[in-house]
């Protein structure tokens, strides 16, 4: 009974933060998640407190604006939270056909036809335009009475002031978004950054300052007339041409399909592209096309009968925070892991989230949250993150961060908002991380090594730094637990064959703070000498592309690190020769990649992408890892994501697969 009384305060705090001051703290998936555990608990236990939030809709109107009355109802929709709710919603609407059909044998209604659009996560704009000129635009509100914001919305380009359609009086209803690319370029010189697209739109629309929402560079989608004295459609088809007539911006993705199986492929597919759009959506729209169907059908109390929204699947829950763990890691930074309660998420049972470091903690407001309830994200396959309380009350243990190593005792160092144990030498766990770093594939690539052979070899015959594991004999190898003598000596022979790595693979292995694949591929390419690599100076390194100042510096210390010398120093006695790749043999300068800086982004079919990086390297191309104004092509595969939209932003050419296998049949 006190986690439901917790939910209901929360969740009327939270109605009146988004209908009411319109300042949300928490996305819609969080308050969906409140929402969600509450109705489970009643239904549990068979109680519904005096003030839940389930016992009744809609909010209060904000002083400072004109109240509006709608000429007609927008209505809220009712929710498919998967297939079987999707079915369940047409097995109605059918059923409600057929009777009728069977009523009407003269005039009997069409078969059921659909239309699918993107459900925008933005603020609902209500548009009354008479005799073509736009005279008042409002808020949704309570669904009957809104809220005039006429001067913010006119600062939105895409809203035109003046329609061809002039004949009467019209709603139009559509969205308000701030696009991801345009909310990107807002917070690279913003005072205060926006924290997401969907809380910038809503509060730039009720700001009472139209200049703060000019400022914004605010877009609008439009999918519907709400209200004519004239004009009549016979589908939904009519009315999008209409609209488009109008002028009015009509959403990238209308589908029409003759079958609930095809808006159910549909649906699936458009899950996996999500992702790749340059404005935020919380799901799709479904609705019967057939105007006459939707009046036959009509609405319940609170949705029309002839619509469902289908939600994504909920990559947000509530659970609680059970304790606060500190691992250290390869470079030594300790950071901390969360355990929570078991919780499903997207078919996915979490238990571990990530928190970076104690500003992080500080910032979310989770000081006080050992045995409170908080909000996780889960997004695609990554650990889950801890968003925040659930209650802005210091209702649990207080988390500390730890002033000795976990591991080996030493005392811990702060490094900018990060904590770090120095100890190099005798940290069990940043030894077992550099080895297996080392060893993985992208580096020296030794077949059969993995993190348990590390932390084997570690503790029973004193493999300390990588250099080690060039003095392993099969003799000592074949004694320890789970080494056979086929075993050990494969091992061997791995490290043998390791021993020639192309230079990039060998400086990657080395782990070098702040680089990665990319960096050190730049680094072997450019001096295509190790040595040259351990002299180079950071002046010399930062007129290098994709290397500032901060990864200059770490590179250069990196190699005036007395450990590391002895350890590279060590691996070169024992018989290790990097060498530099090829040169990239040109099959003709005649082609669209030579001299052409390209990005990679998403899952090619065809190929891998390090596969795609040295065939196009081979036609003269510079491979890069970020997209940046030097970019001069992105191939661009399934799931691409934010580096395809600042491509687009930045106007550079996008090839996707079908083209590039083209262009290189071409060309190779």
């Amino acid at each position: 009974m006190q986690t439901m009384q917790t939910l209901v305060d929360e969740i009327n705090k939270h109605n009146y933060q988004y209908y009411t001051l319109d300042e949300p703290l928490i996305s819609d998936a969080e308050w969906d998640a409140l929402y969600t555990r509450l109705t489970e608990l009643e239904a549990e236990t068979g109680v519904v407190l005096p003030d839940s939030p389930t016992a009744r809709v809609g909010g209060e109107l904000l002083k400072g604006f004109e109240p509006h009355k709608h000429l007609a109802r927008l209505w809220s929709l009712d929710k498919a939270q998967d297939q079987a709710d999707l079915m369940a919603w047409y097995n109605r609407a059918l059923k409600l056909v057929n009777e009728y059909n069977a009523q009407h044998p003269d005039s009997p209604l069409p078969e059921l036809s659909f239309v699918v659009e993107l459900k925008f996560d933005g603020l609902t704009l209500n548009l009354t335009y008479e005799g073509g000129e736009l005279v008042q635009a409002a808020t949704r509100g309570s669904g009957t009475v809104g809220e005039g914001i006429l001067a913010q919305v006119r600062t939105i380009k895409s809203i035109p002031m003046r329609i061809p359609y002039t004949d009467g009086v019209l709603e139009v209803q559509g969205e308000g978004i701030m696009n991801l690319s345009v909310l990107n370029k807002y917070n690279e010189t913003a005072a205060e950054p926006l924290k997401n697209a969907r809380n910038a739109a809503a509060g730039a629309l009720r700001n009472l300052n139209p200049k703060v929402t000019a400022e914004r560079r605010l877009n609008a989608y439009f999918y519907n007339i709400g209200y004519s004295d004239q004009v009549k459609f016979s589908d939904h088809r009519e009315m999008v041409e209409f609209l488009r007539a109008n002028k009015f911006k009509v959403s990238p993705y209308v589908k029409f399909l003759n079958s609930i199986e095809d808006v159910e492929t549909e649906l699936k597919h458009l899950v996996t592209v999500r992702d790749t759009l340059d404005f935020l959506i919380d799901g799709m729209v479904v609705k019967i096309n057939d105007m006459r169907t939707r009046e036959v059908l009509g609405y319940t109390d609170k949705f029309p009968r002839w619509a469902v929204a289908y939600k994504f699947e909920a990559e947000e829950a509530v659970t609680t925070l059970l304790e606060v763990s500190w691992n250290v890691g390869r470079t030594g930074k300790v950071t901390p892991l969360a355990r929570v309660e078991a919780v499903d998420i997207a078919g996915v049972t979490v238990q571990n989230c990530t928190l970076n470091n104690m500003d992080d903690i500080g910032r979310k407001g989770l000081q006080h949250a050992l045995g409170s309830l908080i909000y996780i994200r889960r997004s695609n396959d990554v650990i889950p993150e801890i968003l925040g309380k659930v209650t802005d009350e210091a209702d649990g243990e207080e988390i500390k961060a730890p002033e000795t190593c976990p591991s080996c005792g030493h005392t811990l160092e702060l490094r900018g908002a990060h904590l770090f144990c120095p100890n190099r030498l005798a940290c069990r766990p940043q030894l077992v991380g550099r080895i297996a770093h080392f060893a993985s594939r992208d580096a020296m690539d030794i077949e059969t090594f993995s993190e348990k052979t590390a932390e084997q070899l570690y503790d029973e015959l004193g493999v300390r730094d990588p250099a080690d594991l060039y003095r392993l004999t099969v003799d000592e190898l074949v004694k320890l637990e789970r080494f056979g003598k086929k075993k050990a000596e494969n091992l061997i022979a791995a490290l043998e064959k390791s021993k020639t790595p192309e230079l990039s693979a060998f400086l990657y292995a080395l782990g070098i703070p702040n680089t990665g694949k990319t960096t050190t591929k730049e680094l072997a390419d450019h001096y295509r000498s190790l040595d040259k690599v351990r002299a180079a100076l950071a002046e010399e390194l930062i007129g290098l592309p994709d290397i500032g100042g901060i990864v200059a510096d770490s590179i250069v210390r990196f190699f005036e690190d007395p450990i590391m010398q002895s350890s590279i120093d060590r691996m070169l006695a024992a018989g290790v020769e990097p060498i530099a790749g090829e040169v990239p043999v040109v099959a003709s300068e005649d082609n669209p990649f030579y001299g052409r800086t390209v990005v990679i982004t998403g899952t090619l079919a065809a190929m891998g992408r390090d596969e795609c990086a040295k065939r196009i390297e081979r036609l003269g191309a510079k491979v890069t890892g970020s997209v940046s104004k030097k970019t001069d092509m992105l191939i661009a595969g399934e799931s691409a994501g934010s580096k395809l939209t600042k491509a687009q932003d930045l106007g550079i050419r996008i090839v996707e697969e079908q083209e590039l296998l083209q262009l290189l049949a071409e060309h190779e």
